[in-house]
């Protein structure tokens, strides 16, 4: 049986998403092919109809667009940019990205949380980027998300997990998936996110800006894969002291 996660309705067997920001035709022809990408995010400021670099051209048939609010300040905004992003042509998929301030670029939960419920209500498929507290991450549930994507690091930074603690106690307490987004930069942090439980892992700076990109873009995907295996298993437990793993007896000078 396939090992799949399921968003809005719509099961997915791949575990890595394609951030948006840094794009090329060589990143997103790596992200698929190499990183088996399902899913791409893009800024609709990126989509616009007859721009020389419109990032629609770049996606394959069959791919799965996840448009953000990318530049939104407020919920009123990622609303207004949400509901055009479907004009448009993008779907019911969004992810939502309150940002007010921009030298840390970090999420602002409570105007998140009012973006989801109202978008949620409309009939779309919210994903909401947001700095990971059990409490906002649950008036998300509530206010109808369809999973809750919690940043590793800032935006951008490569600095991995970060808020690896605060992230777990989303993986232990929300029953959604929970999506890592922004500051993984390697692929043994990818690995390590998908140990902890999470349903998949969005990444976009680590690849772009790599030496070679579909290298790297396989690399992330056998991360990915062997990280969800290892959790699927069981991994082997931790103590406080030594245990011998062989017996203490029958020594030479015994």
């Amino acid at each position: 049986m396939a090992d799949t996660f399921t968003l809005g309705g719509h099961e997915f067997t791949s575990r890595f998403i394609l951030g948006s920001g840094k794009y090329s035709l060589d990143l997103i022809k790596a992200a698929v092919e190499y990183a088996g990408a399902q899913i791409v995010t893009l800024a609709l400021r990126r989509a616009t109809l007859g721009s020389i670099d419109n990032i629609l051209d770049y996606i394959p048939e069959g791919v799965t667009l996840l448009p953000n609010t990318s530049g939104a300040r407020n919920a009123e905004e990622a609303v207004r940019i949400a509901r055009l992003a479907r004009e448009v042509g993008c779907g019911n998929f969004i992810k939502i990205e309150c940002i007010h301030e921009s030298k840390y670029l970090l999420p602002d939960n409570y105007e998140t949380i009012k973006a989801t419920e109202i978008l949620a209500k409309e009939g779309f498929v919210v994903l909401p980027y947001m700095y990971p507290d059990l409490n906002a991450a649950r008036d998300l549930v509530n206010a109808g998300a369809a999973a809750v994507m919690p940043l590793g690091a800032p935006i951008g930074t490569n600095k991995g997990l970060v808020t690896k603690e605060f992230i777990q106690i989303l993986v232990d307490e929300i029953d959604l998936p929970i999506i890592v987004d922004a500051g993984i930069g390697k692929p043994s942090q990818a690995c390590e996110a998908m140990e902890m439980g999470r349903a998949a892992v969005m990444s976009n700076t680590a690849i772009a800006t790599a030496g070679d990109i579909p290298a790297m873009a396989g690399a992330f995907k056998q991360a990915i894969e062997a990280g969800r295996t290892a959790y699927l298993s069981g991994m082997g437990r931790i103590l406080e002291k030594a245990s011998a793993s062989s017996p203490l007896t029958g020594f030479l000078a015994d």
